[in-house]
């Protein structure tokens, strides 16, 4: 009879990134030598099935050929971005019968994929420029608020609107998602009057801003994302940071730069001849969500109460959840 196979221990994750991860454990010399597969067991942590699978059960389950480790472990759960996953292992010794000698499953451990990687949003951007649509001229940033805001932003925070953290609103695995701050403004405009919408789904008064504050040659301009919440119109979050300022050095190494004066969804063109202004640009069939990271002065611009509605709630975006089936705004790795 076979000697029994010793438990792997010391197990330890690795390179993990958005969708794939790398994973070793400790094993005895005998074990390495006679080893022919091994098992992974592996869910996501808060939905975890405690009955794990036995050998006999192996189609549920990911079984693999014994390969020097760590092993690369990849797609085989279709892994989604920052979420923690719970993961075991068990080696085996296939018989000449077809059944299976496996040792005893390891401990449970836990790990937490990562954020999309350059690669990803390069992708993400790549189907974004399809859906953007023609450039339209435009002349001011805007932010709707409720009225307490604007009484605290004047009261409590020196006339400035502070930078908030970025909600986890849109495709699961952006960068900034929980970790950048910054104050979100719109610029899309109506197609009749060139004007910002009459309505709102964050409240009744906006603050309106000229573009040249926010947009400029001192300006970066980033993609972080592009999604949609179950809906045929598609948003596209953009970020705005002032060259060599802390939100500049962290999306610098995170997310794809775009060029100010030549890009599908917001544009910076200087102006061609003495007098002239600069010329604003802002794209047609995605609504742009766009982050300034620095704290912004009311006195640079104007609070007035919008002539339309603004119980449109069912347009928010907070906390919103990217529609996983759709095909235009969804790239081959996680959600």
């Amino acid at each position: 009879m076979d000697a029994p196979l010793s438990t792997p221990c010391n197990i330890q994750i690795c390179e993990v990134t958005c969708d794939s991860f790398r994973i070793m454990w400790d094993m005895t010399p005998e074990d390495t030598a006679r080893a022919t597969h091994f098992f992974i067991d592996l869910s996501r942590k808060e939905s975890r099935d405690p009955n794990r699978f036995k050998h006999r059960d192996v189609p549920t389950k990911l079984v693999a050929k014994a390969v020097p480790l760590p092993m690369a472990v990849r797609g085989h759960w279709f892994l989604s971005p920052r979420t923690e996953y719970c993961v075991a292992v068990q080696t085996a010794v296939r018989q000449p019968d077809g059944d299976y000698l496996v040792s005893e499953w390891s401990q449970v451990v836990e790990f937490c994929t990562g954020d999309y990687a350059m690669e990803h949003l390069q992708q993400l951007l790549d189907k974004a420029k399809g859906s953007a649509g023609r450039l339209l001229k435009f002349s001011v940033f805007y932010r709707n608020q409720h009225p307490d805001y604007f009484d605290n932003v004047r009261k409590e925070c020196e006339g400035l609107m502070r930078p908030a953290l970025k909600d986890s609103s849109g495709s699961h695995g952006s960068p900034i998602n929980g970790k950048l701050q910054g104050v979100f403004f719109s610029c899309n405009t109506e197609f009749d009057t060139g004007l910002p919408p009459k309505d709102s789904p964050y409240g009744p008064l906006r603050f309106q801003i000229p573009a040249g504050h926010l947009l400029n040659p001192k300006i970066c301009l980033y993609f972080a994302d592009f999604y949609c919440m179950y809906t045929a119109y598609h948003y596209v979050v953009l970020v705005l940071a002032p060259v060599g300022s802390e939100g500049d050095t962290f999306c610098r190494t995170r997310l794809p730069m775009l060029d100010l004066a030549s890009n599908p969804f917001l544009t910076y063109t200087a102006p061609q001849r003495p007098g002239e202004e600069p010329l604003y640009c802002h794209a047609s069939d995605v609504i742009l969500e766009v982050l300034f990271t620095e704290p912004v002065r009311l006195d640079l611009g104007s609070v007035e109460q919008i002539s339309g509605h603004h119980q449109l709630m069912s347009l928010t975006t907070a906390n919103a959840k990217k529609d996983p089936s759709c095909k235009v705004c969804n790239i081959s790795v996680g959600r």
